[in-house]
């Protein structure tokens, strides 16, 4: 329990903050600090966590991130201050107990290296007794002109400049005050308003963003969506943002809490003197207030606050589109059947490709069915003879241009057997074809073979083609250029790795690409694992799996319960079961007077196991239960089947739209605000979440999700912006 104790406080943290069992955390800390994975954790390791989800687990992992680079921010924040001989026992201590990131960086400031300011040159000049004497509020003796006359020198040329050093002193300290910028940041969370104002002659080519033009709200209803749009005509020079709250609301606060302080520091004032601060010194700091507020903390604040705003409307648009990205892996597969795979297109034809049923390419040819050629009938008697060579048994057309032509085109045909066709979305499939990983599978092929090979593989396996190509370019949110890229990929990464162990992969069928996300693998072995297959064959066990080089003891635990080998002698290695579980599930079978084979066919002989009777020190009833349910359907897709799906088909652009029209269409994306849903043109429209029920909905995931096959009715087309609203209420 070394790596627990070590990590205690952040244990109590963590387990207050997601509200899961100190234990709960701990082991799972323990899990992740031995380099197991998430997928592997939830899956094979419910005893130790209690049962916590992905999800959970993912979370817990985060926070321990954030801990740790909060722990080695305060070391280093504790030794730049001890090295400056500031740090003193109260400090150190108020430090040690902060668990606040911004309270660091708060207590931190006034040690901070830094450049040279105003402040820092009116102390070079001597001018920080001036700014003591005022910021005590005690009476001066002669005024407090003829005490700065005092300060004159070459440096100083008049008191007026004595003085103005002195606020600049002051300004800086207030600035840097801890407990100061506390009271403000509170004030900023409950009041502050963002606003933004269009840029000087860009109306014209701001037009989109003509909804911010003059704009304001408070900074914590400001959703998600809108944050970055601003965000977005900000940084393309349409529009300026600010966020600041009321200026003498900020200045009750730096009064209330200088000015007290200040009386309470005057222990040698004698007891009949007044309390009240000299007049003098009182406008000084006021002017000083106002210097510190305007010049000083609220930019600081500003952009604090609007970078806050930022991180978290990053981290919801990451929700959204890391779930968006979970379905569109998870939809649906054909399976591996033949497919003819067509990339449509007028002036330069459409590309077609034969595909077998394992994804791999037999023969490409271009037709041209459109204008300008319009070769039609050559086009389909070119296709009936492919199909008919390669036994095709469905056919997958790309989204993009022409592609609805091409679907109408393709369901005209007569196959003389059933032929199932497709409209297949191709985002992405531009970026794949020119992708290295493209170039590795097919170095003898343009980009026009690869995209159409990717577009007919992503209807027989999504998960297996998506997994090549840049998450962010599949299309799963309107902001995913928008949000921290670093933050972006790790969270897309987390859930494609999540999918690919969910679904589990074929080692000896399995790309590079593939094999990358599954649990303990990584690029380097699933490098090696396609080079062993190259030259020894299939693997005709999981324990073959230890021969691949590099791939230790270690690994092996990691990946082996997720890599699925169906012709291997010991059935179980097509299955999710754990090798470490083999002899649990052996002695179940030897109990029951069966073969494991035998034991998994048959759901009478599994009936009469009592699984209590198998809970030892290392399997308890939550590994049992899922050694059970997965006899029951061995290596079976957990993923639904895949229906054919029909747009209308005199619908094919904006201007075949009209109010009312009832059309069926497929969510291609989801966010806070709504769902956006292809109608089998090349604008999606958008169901706003006011419109997806008759009922009040929080969340637009809670009605739809992506590649669901909806029914919509047109609400309004714009067909000069070109947005289209869509309703899917039933009224």
């Amino acid at each position: 329990m070394s790596t627990t104790y070590a990590l205690q406080p952040h244990i109590r943290i963590i387990s207050e903050e997601l509200q899961v069992r100190p234990e709960q955390v701990g082991r799972t800390a323990e899990l992740l600090a031995d380099a197991a994975t998430v997928p592997f954790i939830s899956r094979y390791r419910k005893e130790a966590t209690g049962g916590l989800d992905e999800v959970a687990i993912q979370d817990i992992k985060e926070q321990l991130e954030r801990l740790e680079a909060l722990e080695k921010r305060r070391t280093t924040v504790l030794d730049t201050i001890e090295a400056q001989g500031a740090l003193t026992e109260e400090l150190r201590k108020r430090i040690a107990d902060t668990w606040d990131p911004r309270e660091l960086e708060d207590l931190y400031l006034p040690y901070k290296p830094k450049r040279k300011t105003r402040a820092s040159m009116a102390r070079e000049k001597g001018l920080e007794p001036l700014a003591e004497m005022i910021f005590s509020m005690k009476a001066i003796e002669g005024g407090l002109n003829r005490a700065a006359a005092a300060f004159v020198n070459d440096d100083v040329v008049s008191p007026e400049e004595a003085l103005q050093g002195a606020r600049d002193i002051i300004a800086e300290r207030v600035s840097e005050d801890a407990d100061a910028r506390s009271q403000l940041r509170a004030c900023y969370s409950r009041e502050a308003v963002i606003a933004s104002k269009l840029v000087k002659k860009k109306e014209r080519e701001a037009a989109k963003y003509r909804d911010y033009f003059d704009w304001s709200e408070p900074l914590k209803r400001c959703r998600a969506h809108r944050l970055l749009a601003i965000l977005r005509g900000v940084r393309e020079g349409f529009l300026r943002v600010s966020v600041s709250v009321e200026e003498e609301r900020a200045l009750e606060i730096l009064r209330g809490r200088f000015f007290h302080r200040g009386a309470r520091k005057q222990q040698d004032v004698p007891s009949n003197a007044s309390s009240r601060p000299d007049p003098e010194c009182a406008a000084q700091l006021n002017t000083a207030f106002e210097d510190a507020c305007r010049r000083l903390l609220a930019p600081s604040l500003e952009n604090e606050f609007l970078s806050a705003a930022k991180e978290a409307a990053d981290e919801e648009s990451i929700k959204v589109f890391a779930e968006n990205l979970r379905q569109l892996l998870l939809a649906p597969p054909l399976g591996p059947k033949k497919v003819l795979g067509i990339d449509p297109g007028y002036r330069t034809g459409c590309k077609v490709v034969c595909l077998g049923g394992q994804g791999q390419l037999l023969h490409h040819d271009v037709i041209y069915p459109h204008e300008p050629q319009n070769r039609a009938p050559e086009a389909e008697a070119r296709l009936l003879e492919l199909a008919a060579a390669h036994e095709i048994e469905a056919v997958a057309i790309g989204n993009g241009t022409a592609g609805r032509e091409t679907e109408q085109f393709v369901r005209r045909i007569d196959f003389g057997r059933p032929v199932s066709v497709f409209l297949v979305n191709e985002d992405g499939a531009s970026v794949y074809s020119a992708s290295e990983e493209a170039r590795r599978e097919f170095p003898d092929q343009d980009v026009t073979v690869r995209g159409a090979v990717s577009i007919g593989r992503r209807l027989m396996d999504p998960l297996s083609e998506l997994v090549k190509i840049d998450p962010k370019s599949i299309g799963v949110g309107q902001y995913q250029h928008d949000v921290d890229q670093k933050k972006l990929r790790a969270g897309l990464d987390a859930v494609v790795e999540s999918c690919v162990n969910q679904v589990g992969v074929h080692v000896n069928t399995a790309g590079r690409a593939l094999l990358r996300y599954v649990s303990g693998v990584g690029p380097q072995l699933a490098e090696r694992i396609v080079q062993f297959r190259a030259e020894n064959g299939p693997l005709r066990s999981r324990e073959e799996l230890l021969k691949v080089p590099g791939l230790g003891p270690k690994a092996y635990q990691q990946c082996a319960g997720f890599l699925r080998i169906p012709d291997s002698q010991q059935p179980l290695d097509a299955s999710a079961v754990h090798p470490e579980s083999y002899p649990v599930v052996e002695r179940m079978a030897k109990d029951a007077g069966c073969s494991v084979a035998e034991l998994m066919a048959s759901p009478e002989l599994r009936k009469g196991i009592d699984l209590n009777g198998y809970v030892d020190e290392k399997t308890g009833l939550p590994t049992l239960r899922d050694i059970m349910a997965e006899m029951a359907r061995p290596g079976r897709d957990p993923r639904p089947a895949l229906e054919e799906f029909r747009f209308i088909e005199k619908v094919r652009s904006i201007d075949d739209l009209e109010p009312g029209m009832v059309l069926p269409g497929i969510v291609t994306n989801i966010t806070r605000f709504g769902a956006f849903v292809d109608v089998g043109i090349k604008q999606d429209g958008l169901v706003h979440i006011s419109e997806m029920a008759d009922r009040f909905v929080k969340d637009p995931a809670e009605i739809v999700h992506v590649q669901e096959k909806v029914t919509v009715k047109v609400l309004e087309v714009d067909r000069d912006r070109g947005r289209i609203s869509l309703t899917m209420k039933q009224g």
